[in-house]
């Protein structure tokens, strides 16, 4: 009697864990026609998008080195794309700016002269970069 109970409930065992994959495996094809389409929409490939060049002109060159087939090749020492800060320069403008938080600080300069001088560093600061970019862009 022991081994036809282990049987019995081995096979009702079994039977429930087929009906339960085969109900899990149903639930997954019930989809509405709107998951359906969001579905679909997500597995299409993209759209390709063909950029027309805006001047007309081909595109310029790199400063890289390039092989005869066109592509570049980074065998060549890089460059900067622009001059860097000397360090006379750097120690100068620091020089500048203690001087004019020594003057703040010791009361020989007005709070009004101070923040005129801080804003004109700021909008050096603000100013500098777009310039920049205008030269290395031409």
């Amino acid at each position: 009697m022991t081994k036809n109970c282990i049987r019995l409930i081995a096979n009702m065992t079994c039977t429930a864990l087929i009906g339960a994959a085969a109900a899990m495996t149903l639930a997954g094809c019930m989809q509405t026609p709107e998951e359906k389409a969001a579905f679909a929409a997500r597995r299409a490939a993209p759209t390709a998008v063909v950029m027309t060049p805006t001047k007309g002109e081909a595109p310029t060159e790199s400063g890289l080195s390039h092989y005869k087939d066109g592509y570049p090749g980074f065998g060549a020492p890089l460059t900067a794309a622009n001059v860097q800060m000397s360090d006379q320069e750097a120690s100068g403008l620091q020089q500048q700016l203690t001087a004019l938080a020594a003057q703040r600080k010791a009361g020989t300069i007005s709070e009004a002269e101070y923040q005129r001088r801080v804003a004109e560093f700021r909008k050096l600061a603000a100013e500098h970069g777009a310039e920049t970019l205008s030269k290395i862009a031409n």
